[in-house]
């Protein structure tokens, strides 16, 4: 069928069909989701390796206003986000708009009224594609919000929709302003490179060890597969060993800097007690003032192909769980949805001007030191991060300053990053062994933690399960010392206190990590290299120690 014919069903039985249950079945749906954007892609002048075409009639319940969009994959594949084409259907189906509009749900108002003024120069003065604000979609707020994105629109009726082929001549017009406006905003990127994980974690490294700064190949690892695993992780250990730089570098080895916006630190204060200090607040006037926050997620998700990276330095100096709650809670919000991942909002539309959402390009690293100054962290956090220890100096080691290598950054994309799993399901689907296998080790570990009540619940057993997944599917570690790093960084910052039911735990992981048993003198060198998981082996072992001297231990007292 025509494009002609197809849009002309859509507008004569659509209302008729909204009064019953959506369903796939229904006529309009196979209409505006599969048939129409089906004969869109036929058209010559909408390569698919450049365009997605996309249609809705609502989700769970029909929309007000189903469209069809046509999206330039350099500038958008959502129509949450970005300009695009998009074929708009009034509320009455009695008017059809093809426009050049802009996605509602994450662009600020600022933005969108920037993007309007800059489609609409383009564009002579012309009766047939106009460039005002006289578009009439209905009166639905989600028809307001149409009406307020479009930059340009041809309108069309019921009554005398064009023929087939001037439907297609006003498209590829539209397209042709589209791609002007594509050209003229958006920069010429360098070729991203498709790196696998042990080619990512080598360059990365030789970026790092090229700047002068000392980090071993397996920190590197446990640091990008922390990384890949969760989008927050926390780096602790005494000041001056480089927590900050490590996250620096390794940004910047892969393209993002402080320069175009994909490297931002932000300096916690001690005064931060609501999230308003880091995502923004409506002022006496009414308007809303984002965070530091805030800004870097709008920019994140204008470019969901790039990954964002967020220091937050010295993170506790501010209680975590004040400014920091609704953070961790949509980040467990996290799903699958279409392929790809969303989130529950971060910010009403009532607050920000817009629904802001947590994107999945967004990585935060928090760099903290445990002393008399900060704060200690609730187990919410804690399990709801990689926690990486950076406590190793060695002054005296200067053979890595000779003849250092110049070594230039590449342009890697969001896909190095990205997660892939979110569930369980995800991983067993692909290595149920690995689960099994997991899961068999931490129930020995609950058994031994259970009588603290320190026992971990389903979350960290599923992260576990996603490092060690991402870990062998780029072959960069050996499981056990993968699992090692998990039990250093999921399990044992939950370990503090000072009765005999944690010494009496600490001594049955310290058997379960190093195949012996502790003959009591904490006081000597330990030799681990026999352990099976042997940094955490020493941890152990030094919170022992802790414990003998002070009568009180914690994974964050230094030995």
């Amino acid at each position: 069928m025509s494009l002609h014919d197809l849009f002309r069903q859509v507008m004569a039985i659509y209302e008729q069909e909204k009064r019953e249950k959506l369903s796939k079945e229904r006529r309009s749906f196979q209409l505006v989701t599969r048939a129409i954007p089906e004969a869109l892609k036929t058209l010559p002048f909408l390569p698919p390796d450049r365009y997605v075409v996309k249609g809705s009639v609502g989700q769970g319940v029909w929309t007000d206003v189903p469209w069809v969009a046509v999206m330039d994959q350099e500038v958008t594949d959502s129509t949450q986000r970005g300009y695009y084409i998009v074929y708009l259907f009034s509320e009455d189906m009695r008017r059809l708009y093809l426009t050049l509009a802009q996605g509602v749900t994450e662009t600020p108002r600022d933005e969108m009224e920037r993007v309007k003024r800059g489609i609409r120069q383009l564009i002579p003065a012309e009766e047939r594609v106009r460039t005002n604000d006289d578009i009439r979609l209905g009166e639905s707020k989600r028809a307001k919000d149409y009406e307020r994105s479009v930059a340009a629109y041809i309108a069309y009726s019921f009554d005398d929709l064009p023929s087939n082929e001037q439907l297609a001549r006003d498209l590829e017009t539209m397209i042709g302003y589209y791609r002007q406006y594509v050209e003229r905003t958006e920069p010429m990127a360098p070729p991203e490179q498709a790196l696998s994980y042990r080619e990512a974690v080598e360059h990365i490294h030789s970026y790092i060890s090229a700047k002068g700064f000392y980090y071993t190949k397996e920190e590197v690892t446990n640091l990008f597969l922390s990384l890949k695993t969760k989008p927050f992780v926390i780096l602790s250990g005494i000041s001056g060993t480089g927590k900050t730089k490590i996250v620096q570098w390794l940004a910047e080895s892969v393209g993002a800097t402080e320069d175009n916006g994909r490297f931002t630190l932000i300096p916690v204060r001690p005064d931060w007690h609501d999230g308003s200090d880091l995502l923004g607040y409506v002022d006496i006037k009414g308007d809303f003032k984002p965070g530091p926050l805030t800004n870097v997620i709008i920019e994140a998700g204008k470019h969901p192909d790039k990954p964002y990276f967020v220091v937050l330095d010295e993170m506790n100096l501010a209680r975590v769980e004040h400014y920091f709650s609704d953070v961790l809670s949509v980040m467990e919000s996290r799903r699958w949805e279409d392929g790809r991942i969303t989130s529950s909002r971060l910010l009403p539309r009532e607050t920000a001007g817009c629904d802001l959402f947590l994107p999945p390009n967004v990585y935060i690293i928090g760099t903290v030191n445990m002393d008399e100054t900060t704060h200690p962290f609730s187990k919410k956090v804690l399990d709801r991060a990689n926690t990486i220890e950076f406590n190793r100096v060695r002054l005296d080691h200067l053979d890595f300053l000779r003849d250092l290598p110049t070594v230039a950054p590449l342009s890697v994309g969001q896909e190095l990053f990205a997660a892939r799993y979110l569930h369980l399901k995800d991983v067993y689907a692909r290595c149920p062994e690995l689960v099994e296998t997991v899961t068999k080790q931490l129930v020995e570990i609950n058994r031994i933690l259970a009588p603290l009540g320190a026992h971990i619940g389903y979350r960290v057993r599923d992260e576990i399960c996603f490092y060690l997944a991402y870990n062998e599917e780029g072959k960069l570690m050996e499981f056990d010392k993968a699992f090692d790093y998990c039990l250093m960084q999921k399990i044992l910052p939950r370990l503090s206190g000072s009765d005999v039911r944690l010494e009496t735990a600490l001594k049955q992981l310290f058997v379960l990590c190093a195949v012996f048993e502790p003959d009591g003198d904490y006081s000597g060198v330990l030799d681990v290299s026999y352990a099976r998981y042997p940094k955490s082996a020493e941890k152990i072992w030094q919170m022992l120690r802790r414990l003998e001297d002070d009568g009180f231990t914690s994974f964050w007292l230094g030995a």
